[in-house]
């Protein structure tokens, strides 16, 4: 389930998947750098580069580089503003492309025990136009909590 919003002050969107697992499951690999550069690469047929870094306080960062090879990297930076584990995560990402086009967006995750699962909404904020938008609303969050759930049915017993 998603949901945009358009204004001249933002563009952002709102999504929701549930996720069999535990809310401390679901938190913990979404932060853990080690989790993360498994579930990075779960799906991908030829291995990639993953590397990770987390520094799990407020005031400390997260910076996730990852790509086909070397010469494609993305990059994402995020500064940890609140950490409420397991309920509620807020961010602040700053990602760049290989070309170099770069973004910073404003991230708010939950974690809701629902259903024998966890129920996972995010809020993120700040898009430059609404097609960037689209695009994190139907590939990359989709393609993020694909990879996310696969780990968990394989590695946190879900």
């Amino acid at each position: 389930m998603s949901e945009t919003s358009e204004t001249t002050e933002t563009i952002g969107l709102r999504l929701q998947r549930q996720l069999a697992a535990t809310p401390e499951e679901v938190f913990d690999a979404y932060t853990d750098a080690e989790k993360q550069k498994i579930w990075f690469s779960i799906l991908d047929e030829e291995p990639g580069v993953v590397e990770i870094e987390v520094d799990l306080r407020v005031g400390g960062t997260q910076t996730a580089v990852w790509g086909p090879d070397r010469d494609t990297l993305f990059r994402e930076t995020q500064t940890f503003l609140e950490i409420d584990r397991p309920n509620r995560l807020v961010t602040e990402s700053t990602g760049s492309e290989p070309d170099g086009n770069s973004m910073t967006t404003h991230i708010v995750m939950t974690f809701e025990a629902n259903d024998g699962g966890t129920l996972v909404t995010v809020e993120q904020t700040g898009f430059p136009t609404p097609e960037v938008r689209d695009f994190f609303e139907t590939m990359a969050w989709v393609g993020g909590f694909d990879r996310l759930e696969v780990y968990l049915v394989r590695y946190a017993g879900a």
